[in-house]
């Protein structure tokens, strides 16, 4: 390929009314594209300040094209770019962060959103509450102007704001997890208590922390997309995103000073996301992570190589029938049946490369919110979810590093080595389930004293290690049909 110019800002930056913490590819994908589509419609001053917490890539990605990149659209018709221009400005939270605070603390700025993924939150996965323990809060509770997590840069911007008698910016949490916008409230306040319970108080009155439900499948980056995005457009864009044409943001109206008018452009504003919210969790992240693990255990690579495989596909189809919808409300204006068929279609684009290992990362963060939650639910209605079971056992194989092979997985996961320990103490499957079942961070005391789930986890681990995923998959559909 002849050398490429570069893609560079052909108009200019809007003034910016949203900070963003944690600029990703899913934040390109998603709220980026959202209000850049927003501002091409009405204009305004929405644009977007991009705050890295620790890493500089995206700056040095992104600053050079004057904060512009290419979102490529994968549909099956074939791919389609645009230049995403919301981003006015990007900033690396580690390499000066009183310049990121100066900028939170500026009375243009109403909004500030985060997708900075579950670990992001310093919580505790199964209290829910700010994880004193974690250094970096010890750092930021040692230091609280010189943050480093996105809890205690959000808590010293609020405190600016409320030192310089301004009301506090909005705190727009766009991740996965359940009730994000009472997680959100939660740490933050959590943190804002331990420094200064005035503060704290300030924030509880005055700030605004509405829950929000997204939803668009965005696999990371690679160096292949970047080429075949300049193959496409004819320029250079390292930041390019690629992603699936479908898209759902529903966001609960209840913001402190004035916000775009994403519902322009297809962004629904409810006064609750609680069921949409659910849906989407135990739907779609729920079969994700289940197909991540047992599928990264039987040797596919992607979501849509997964579900090609006729076992994984009844699997995934019998999740949702008998294991998954009898635990969801159906939400206003959704019709559950149609939206776990849309979700399956989502699922077989062979465009996305969504890659089952890409899903697995972080699972003790996620298990609790996408899997261990429906489970409960079905004990209680006195039913064992066998699949979700499966699913279990399966990231509890998934952690101990080791696949069917016996070749090593990169285990990416916050408490990776101690998921690991746990797994190598145990020598029968039973101990190795029983060692992790007692790592309290992911599992919930109820769950685990409830020897119907212990026992089916247990027997699940057996069929994993006795013949592999694909057919402890195949048995369970055989056992559940």
């Amino acid at each position: 390929m002849t050398e490429l110019h570069r893609l560079t800002r052909r108009t200019p930056a809007h003034r910016a009314g949203i900070v963003h913490l944690g600029p990703g590819a899913f934040f390109k994908a998603f709220n980026a594209s959202y209000t850049d589509d927003l501002l091409r419609a009405q204009g305004g001053d929405w644009g977007i300040v991009a705050v890295s917490l620790q890493s500089d890539r995206a700056a040095r990605e992104l600053a050079p094209q004057g904060g512009v990149f290419t979102s490529v659209t994968l549909g099956p018709d074939g791919e389609t770019p645009q230049v995403i221009g919301s981003i006015s400005e990007v900033m690396v939270a580690r390499e000066n962060p009183q310049a990121v605070l100066e900028v939170m603390a500026d009375p243009q700025i109403k909004i500030v959103s985060l997708t900075i993924t579950e670990k992001g939150y310093c919580r505790h996965p199964a209290t829910g509450a700010l994880d004193f323990d974690k250094s970096d809060i010890q750092a930021d509770l040692a230091h609280p102007e010189q943050p480093v997590t996105a809890v205690g840069i959000i808590v010293a911007a609020l405190a600016r704001r409320r030192a310089a008698r301004l009301r506090p910016f909005t705190v727009l949490s766009c991740d996965n997890l359940p009730d994000n916008g009472a997680t959100a409230r939660r740490v933050v306040v959590d943190f804002a208590k331990a420094i200064d319970p005035d503060l704290a108080g300030w924030i509880e009155a005055e700030g605004r922390f509405p829950a929000t439900m997204v939803d668009r499948i965005t696999p990371a980056t690679t160096s292949d997309d970047i080429v075949r995005t300049a193959k496409l457009t004819g320029y250079d864009d390292p930041a390019c995103v690629l992603h699936e044409p479908f898209r759902q943001w529903v966001i609960e109206d209840d913001f402190v000073e004035g916000r775009p008018d994403w519902d322009r452009v297809g962004a629904q504003f409810v006064e609750s996301v609680e069921a949409h919210e659910l849906m989407k969790l135990r739907c779609l992240n729920g079969t994700h992570s289940a197909l991540a693990y047992l599928g990264y255990l039987a040797g596919h690579e992607t979501i849509s190589e997964t579900v090609a495989d006729p076992v994984f596909a009844q699997f995934c189809q019998t999740l949702w029938l008998q294991e998954i919808l009898p635990t969801v409300p159906q939400p206003e204006g959704e019709d559950l049946a149609c939206y776990t068929a849309s979700l399956f279609e989502r699922y077989q684009n062979p465009a996305i490369r969504h890659l089952t290992w890409q899903i697995a990362m972080d699972g003790s963060q996620k298990l609790p919110q996408r899997i261990l939650g429906t489970i409960a639910d079905r004990l209680a209605q006195g039913q064992v979810a066998a699949g979700l079971c499966l699913t279990v056992a399966a990231w509890m194989r998934y952690v101990g590093g080791k696949d069917e092979q016996g070749a090593v997985i990169d285990v990416r996961d916050p408490l990776a080595d101690r998921l690991k320990a746990a797994s190598d103490a145990g020598k029968t499957a039973q101990q190795k389930v029983a060692a992790l079942l007692d790592v309290w961070d992911v599992f919930s005391p109820a769950l685990v004293t409830d020897q119907r789930f212990v026992d089916a986890v247990s027997q699940a681990y057996e069929a994993l290690q006795d013949i592999g995923a694909r057919a402890a998959v195949a048995a369970c559909n055989e056992t559940s049909g």
